[in-house]
């Protein structure tokens, strides 16, 4: 088959329908959960020095933001299943808008609990969304390339984290009041009321616009015509129960799940964490703290752009090797960094942090193809317990954060805390190498 032939099948075109707009559309919901997730992890640092907490009470912000991907998977799963993608969609972006604007009540009431809610409403929607459109392009084309499709409409993902990585910086982080950690504690109460409320008013803005620009894209999306596909299928499909009982008799699938977990909870702990790994590190050669928080900042987008570019390569390494090797490969090369990241320190530390991210763009797509191979009568419930785990980016930076926040002798806890991703791209390796012969 030539080359033209092989680029047509990518770009999907299944029984003479088109499905390239569809594509397009879809795509752009990527980035979006992309923008959202990047401009989040810097929250941690940002909530913590706003209400004077720990970096433990910090990560409360990732375990309400990757707890309603957890929650709402499956029921999501269901209600397309009952209904259609585009439904999904549309419910999803419905969610996300309204999660994003309560951010403008939750500043006025002026406690930590209110934006946590928020960040979980918010989710449900992303959570929606990724339950949608994941599967969706995987079944928008032949099998032989499905793996390559979702990685391509995947490479769009880490473009909406730039966008959200550079609001973050720029609208947000530099903005703060420049009061480090220390001098906030030294304030009285009506002192620390008003810096609060004003450093809220920052944070809150540019959540209050893209809820507006959520709003035009889901009023838009009620006229964009998305093709079913399986529809058929979907209308005679077994009940819910059989089909868990299938997936779960599934190893390929089962261990997929499992993987994924642990890939999530590696890319949240090192994209969160690089803030404050970053932080001591400049503080230590003499910056302020909101100076070394946007230059930790400025490798975070580094690292984004790298995780971005690498995400292209793949594409094209894919069509000369299994994925499973890929993801296998990747996974050991992210480990020795991260080797470097506990053991070394400092900016030689940093860099190998850095480098980390173009290990992990591969991983995601290539994880949820492998698990999903063969399982196409089941596909909306096994990307909703492909999504369920995702819970991963809210439950181990808890675990890293804990680490951080203790007293530690040996190495600088930072450094010690980097042993929880290492430990997780051990489980992804093993996954990879064991399924490595796998085509999809």
């Amino acid at each position: 088959m030539n080359n033209d032939n092989k680029k047509s099948r990518l770009l999907v075109t299944r029984d003479g329908v088109s499905y390239v707009l569809p594509f397009i559309v879809v795509t752009c919901c990527f980035a979006l959960w992309g923008f959202a997730n990047d401009i989040t992890n810097p929250m941690v640092k940002a909530f913590s020095k706003i209400f004077r907490m720990s970096v433990t009470d910090g990560t409360l912000v990732q375990v309400a933001f990757y707890g309603g991907y957890f929650c709402m998977a499956l029921p999501a799963a269901m209600f397309i299943r009952r209904h259609s993608f585009k439904s999904g969609i549309v419910l999803g972006l419905a969610l996300y808008a309204l999660g994003v604007l309560l951010f403008i009540p939750a500043k006025a009431i002026g406690s930590f609990a209110p934006f946590l809610l928020a960040y979980f409403i918010l989710t449900c929607g992303l959570s929606f969304l990724e339950t949608t459109a994941n599967p969706y392009i995987l079944m928008m084309g032949d099998a032989e390339t499905a793996t390559r499709r979702l990685t391509l409409a995947q490479s769009f993902n880490p473009i909406g984290s730039l966008a959200g990585m550079f609001v973050a910086m720029n609208l947000i982080q530099a903005r703060l009041n420049p009061l480090d950690t220390v001098e906030r504690a030294s304030l009285d109460d009506a002192q620390f009321e008003a810096l609060k409320q004003s450093d809220l008013s920052v944070l809150v803005q540019p959540y209050a616009a893209l809820g507006v620009v959520l709003v035009v894209l889901l009023v838009a999306m009620l006229f964009v015509r998305i093709p079913a596909v399986y529809q058929a299928a979907r209308d005679t499909r077994a009940p819910l129960l059989p089909a868990v009982k299938r997936l779960w008799a599934n190893r390929a699938y089962r261990n997929g799940v499992v993987a994924q977990f642990f890939y999530v909870g590696a890319q949240i702990t090192c994209w969160t964490f690089i803030i404050q790994y970053g932080t001591r590190i400049f503080m230590a050669e003499g910056m302020t703290e909101q100076a070394a928080e946007v230059l930790s900042q400025r490798y975070n987008i580094v690292a984004m752009v790298l995780f971005c570019l690498m995400r292209f390569v793949n594409i094209y390494l894919m069509k000369y090797f299994k994925p499973g090797r890929l993801l296998a490969f990747f996974a050991a090369v992210a480990l020795v960094l991260l080797c470097g990241v506990i053991l070394l320190g400092g900016r030689t530390g940093m860099c190998c942090l850095v480098a980390v991210s173009a290990c992990m763009s591969l991983m995601f797509p290539t994880i949820y193809g492998i698990a999903l191979g063969g399982v196409r009568e089941d596909t909306e419930v096994g990307s909703a317990g492909l999504i369920m785990a995702i819970l991963g980016g809210s439950l181990l930076p808890a675990v890293q954060a804990v680490i951080i926040d203790s007293d530690v002798q040996v190495l600088p806890s930072v450094n010690l805390s980097f042993v929880v991703p290492a430990l997780c791209f051990v489980v992804v390796m093993l996954y990879g190498s064991r399924y490595s012969r796998y085509k999809v």
